[in-house]
């Protein structure tokens, strides 16, 4: 059982090989905060979209351009996300932005193969210019992606899924940096990811320089 830690008290360590998978879950998205949301889009082999959010989600690399997100497996099997991607090769990231985050949450529920989550959710859809997957049409900004690689995570019940970032979309009420390709952040007002239920918003922002040693 948990320890009491609704209090202040001594410090504690914690093994993982000693706590059970949800403890371990509990644990880990409680501390790695905030998130940020991969919100996938994807066609089924027959053409049902699909959409569906996951917060195991990372920038990885430039060049190319890789993003990485992890895809739990239900009951032995690949969950409909998953599934779509290995036998279509490409999907969408659409970007969690504040207005949409009602929206999100809809499409998080463990529907059935064949529910459309945009219809669920009263999302507009559209496909890619440059992969043959969908994406929510008002979102701001998204990432059509090819499948780089599937990796899996030993006898996780999840696989890491790399994908390469084509071509991105960004809505005209995006605004860049002067002179760069750098998208300000206050005009795409992200969301975050924290526990359970939890969602942070944008606040404050706070800028630092980097420190420039010698």
């Amino acid at each position: 059982m948990p320890q009491d830690r609704s209090g202040v008290g001594e410090p504690s360590l914690i093994r993982t090989a000693d706590i059970s998978g949800k403890e371990r879950y509990q644990l880990l998205t409680s501390l790695v905060v905030p998130r940020p949301i991969g919100w996938l889009s994807t066609f089924a082999k027959d053409g049902t979209p699909n959409l569906a959010p996951f917060s195991y989600f990372a920038a990885l690399a430039d060049t190319p351009m890789l993003v990485g997100v992890s895809i739990g497996w239900r009951a032995g099997e690949p969950k409909d996300t998953l599934r779509n991607i290995l036998d279509t090769r490409v999907f969408c990231i659409n970007v969690v932005t504040e207005p949409q985050l009602e929206a999100m949450n809809a499409t998080s529920g463990d529907y059935p193969r064949e529910v459309d989550e945009f219809k669920v959710a009263g999302l507009p859809m559209a496909e890619g210019s440059v992969v043959r997957a969908p994406f929510v049409e008002n979102c701001p900004a998204v990432l059509e992606c090819r499948l780089y690689k599937e990796v899996e995570l030993g006898t996780a019940a999840n696989s890491l899924v790399l994908g390469e970032v084509v071509a991105v979309r960004l809505g005209s009420e995006l605004q860049l940096l002067p002179g760069t390709y750098q998208v300000e952040t206050e005009s795409l007002r992200p969301v975050g990811r924290l526990f359970a239920g939890g969602y942070t918003l944008l606040g404050k922002i706070k800028t630092l320089p980097r420190p420039r040693p010698g």
